[in-house]
């Protein structure tokens, strides 16, 4: 026998304003479904098609609903998605995470989405048959639709370094790309590069425009001609950053210097400066971003701005909880400082 409590009789039979929006039958009424669908959608229930559950999704929204009570059934899981988990970048959030989930008394459960960055449905479906306290998603942002279902079903989405604006304001952590990038490029400039090559990330993604856009800034305020020639598009993998290398080194007037947007791409910069015969950084300086813990260690060491990963990885899971707890963040974002860390890579041009 079920609660009387709960469920979607007991819901139907509140009589009166509710001090939390309206009641599951005026949901059901303006979706044009039973009191029945309409709980399980309010509910977080996976058992109902995905067009039924839009046209529902929208009249909660519409209406301000709100489930009476948090879930019984919800678990002390927290969703924990990445784009790969072959990433050292990733790797490093996970630490944060776990030690943060372990403090909670939480488990965590992975969803890789294999290089995407966008959850098939099929995943929306597997998360809210798991009934976790909440979702953090790293490099990676489900879409608008996903967004609301679990909205819909209580469950707190937190995104680390969203790959696109979020115009609902969904609450994230991230770094100060945009300074990371200045403060590169700064490094570069003062050392008397002037030829500053700039490998990106794709075009499309949030924290590599941020970063291209500072290493623009910083070129203009020190009257140096932006030169479309010396920016180009990488995808954030090692491949990329030696492709995009050669092109750099290939030019007729080649950089002496090179702002890389992150790490792992750097390493192909290595690679290309070695079959071209440069030594680094006597020929040509480099800079990453991330500060990944195999930076030390190249040779090289990089030269390169550090965002603390770990700690970022941990702020999210503790927002996420806070939130399923009912204590919102003061503000729905969190943008940790982009620090410049100077090792062996850089110096004066020759």
């Amino acid at each position: 026998m079920g609660n009387p409590a709960t469920g979607p009789a007991a819901e139907q039979a509140e009589s009166g304003p509710r001090q939390r929006g309206a009641t599951i039958a005026q949901v059901a009424a303006q979706a044009g479904v039973s009191i029945t669908t309409a709980w399980k959608v309010a509910n977080g229930r996976s058992d109902v098609s995905l067009g039924t559950r839009r046209k529902v999704q929208a009249a909660l929204i519409d209406q301000g609903y709100r489930p009476r009570s948090r879930n019984p059934r919800r678990t002390r899981l927290i969703e924990f998605v990445v784009h790969e988990l072959e990433s050292a970048w990733v790797l490093e959030l996970v630490k944060g995470v776990q030690q943060a989930a372990r403090a909670n008394r939480a488990a965590l459960v992975f969803s890789e989405l294999e290089g995407r960055v966008t959850p098939l449905d099929s995943w929306l479906t597997d998360v809210l048959e798991r009934h976790p306290l909440a979702v953090v998603s790293a490099f990676s942002v489900p879409p608008e639709e996903h967004r609301k279902s679990l909205a819909a079903a209580g469950v707190p989405l937190v995104a680390i370094d969203p790959v696109t604006e979020l115009a609902d304001r969904t609450p994230s952590v991230s770094v100060a790309n945009w300074n990371g990038g200045l403060a590169a490029t700064r490094h570069l400039l003062a050392l008397g590069h002037r030829r500053i090559g700039m490998i990106s990330g794709p075009p499309d993604i949030l924290c590599g425009r941020a970063r291209l856009d500072g290493y623009r800034a910083a070129l203009d305020s020190a009257q140096v001609p932006v030169d479309p020639e010396l920016i180009r598009h990488g995808d954030f993998l090692v491949g990329g950053g030696l492709r995009e290398a050669r092109a750099l080194l290939a030019l007729e007037r080649p950089p002496t210097a090179v702002f890389v947007g992150n790490d792992i791409q750097a390493l192909g910069v290595y690679e290309a400066a070695r079959e071209a015969g440069l030594r680094i950084p006597a020929d040509l300086s480099v800079v990453g971003f991330d500060d990944l813990p195999l930076t030390p260690w190249m040779g090289p060491a990089l030269t390169t701005i550090r965002q603390p990963l770990s700690d970022m990885g941990a702020a999210a899971l503790t927002m996420a909880l806070n939130i399923a707890n009912g204590e919102p963040p003061p503000h729905s974002e969190q943008i940790f400082p982009a620090e410049l860390v100077v090792r062996a890579s850089t110096a004066p041009p020759a």
